[in-house]
């Protein structure tokens, strides 16, 4: 069917003005005057609202097993959650053990999402077991659409990857065009902190940030900024925490290497303070990196605005405070780490455009456009436009609204933004054309989303 949007305000990375837009099917049609005689199957207006590009999450973990236990939000319930906040797509991170295949491991997350997502998906593929079988893989996984490859500096014993093994799969990386993602911690120098500490009898949940040091994920970004600069490969550094570590990301980009980098909201909103929390409250924050002095939300308030933070992802990877966080009372090393975000996401980066840190433009481009781009599904997604997808969101940029678990749609029993009252809120969602939300009802379901093959890296210097 044909719908058409009028009386917005058309917001892309771009450029801002007013535009009718005309949905025919699952694209856009067309972008024309306001008040130009265009008919439509239905018409729905969009006065005084943004009309943006659906919110692109490129760092999602549904059904994700960790220390026994797995996040709480399945592909249904995540994707659902991920569309009333206005996300369109996410690329979740299909997670290879030890002794397994990569193309096992993407045969089984796609046994789990397929018919389940509300939303359009893709797949990120995580190597812990790099070698001759797996990197040959990489080769199969590209063709399938999935070329982006997540490795560990951090988790000894379970995820992590040596320098040898960096740099074999950044070689692989630089052969076939593919993108290298880092989560860059010193796991080794971490694990000897984390035992001192419990050594001592510290097992609060604050532990978990003082073991794990902000110069340690700027020595470990350092560290696979140079093994990328050896071997020409991309790099993506994920879920950027630290001043240290934007320095270094800031330093390679200025002698034009291809490095890039990705915050969550929340190292922008919150901090340490939030892991010290009386009691066991703190556990509820508890993620990797970790939340750190509160001084470091402004220099990622800066990195965004001059492009050396290029997106704003959400690291969604929620564990229930009841049951699962509480795994790790008197331990803080087996709390599971992570923390729900993918609903609130595009909310509170708007909070960015109220207070005057980014423009509305950076919140469409770090938030839908760049990580189009940076993964392969621009212009299909990412923009409003004649022919891209009509993944739209109109947005009410005056209305407002309070963060609270009593109201969100995530599977998980609490908010890690309890009680933060925002302006901005999503109206109405279309996903490839079709209408999943609007009035504050949901009218999508699971298996309307589709498993996006993805292109190469197009952001590349």
């Amino acid at each position: 069917m044909s719908i058409l949007i009028r009386n917005g305000l058309v917001v892309n990375a771009t450029g801002t003005h007013a535009a009718d837009v005309l949905v025919d099917g699952e694209k856009i049609a067309a972008l024309v005057t306001p008040g130009f005689d265009l008919q439509a199957d239905e018409t729905i207006d969009a006065q005084g609202k943004y009309v943006i590009p659906g919110g692109i999450d490129a760092h999602t973990h549904m059904e994700m097993p960790f220390g026994g236990t797995q996040s709480a939000d399945t592909f249904e319930t995540g994707t659902t959650a991920a569309a009333w906040g206005g996300t369109t797509t996410i690329i979740d991170f299909a997670v290879q053990a030890k002794g397994t295949s990569l193309l096992s491991t993407m045969d089984k997350w796609h046994e789990k999402a397929d018919g389940n997502c509300a939303i359009d998906y893709g797949f990120h593929m995580i190597i812990s077991d790099v070698n001759d079988t797996s990197l040959k893989e990489m080769e199969s996984c590209i063709s399938q659409g999935v070329n982006s490859f997540k490795m560990f500096m951090a988790y000894p014993g379970v995820f992590y990857a040596t320098d040898g093994e960096i740099l074999r799969a950044m070689q692989k990386a630089r052969e076939t065009g593919a993108t290298i993602m880092m989560h860059a911690e010193n796991g080794i120098a971490i694990d000897q902190l984390v035992a001192q500490a419990l050594a001592e009898g510290k097992g609060e949940p604050v532990q978990h940030g003082l073991t794990r040091p902000p110069e340690l994920e700027g020595e470990a970004t350092s560290r696979a900024i140079q093994l990328a600069k050896v071997t020409g490969s991309p790099l993506y550094i994920v879920h950027l925490s630290a001043a240290q570590a934007l320095d270094a990301v800031t330093r390679a980009r200025d002698t034009g290497q291809n490095v890039f980098a990705e915050t969550c909201p929340q190292y922008l909103y919150l901090s340490l303070e939030d892991l010290a929390k009386p009691g066991f409250e703190g556990a509820k924050y508890v993620a990797s990196p970790p939340l750190r002095p509160m001084e470091h939300q402004g220099e990622l308030w800066r990195g965004l605005r001059t492009n050396d933070l290029s997106i704003v992802s959400t690291d969604h990877c929620p564990f229930c405070f009841k049951d699962q966080k509480q795994l790790g009372v008197g331990d803080f090393s087996k709390i599971p780490n992570g923390m729900p975000g993918v609903e609130h996401r595009m909310d509170l980066l708007h909070q960015g455009v109220v207070k005057g840190e980014i423009t509305v433009n950076r919140w469409v481009e770090i938030a839908a456009t760049t990580p189009a781009r940076m993964f392969g599904l621009y212009p299909r997604k990412g923009v409003i436009a004649p022919g891209a997808d009509a993944d739209i969101v109109i947005y009410d940029p005056a209305a407002r609204q309070t963060i609270s678990a009593e109201t969100h749609h995530m599977a998980v029993d609490y908010s890690a933004y309890e009680g933060f009252e925002v302006t901005g809120k999503v109206d109405t969602v279309l996903s490839r054309g079709r209408v999943v939300l609007t009035g504050g009802t949901f009218r999508g379901a699971a298996g309307q989303g589709k498993f996006l093959e993805r292109e190469l890296n197009q952001y590349l210097i």
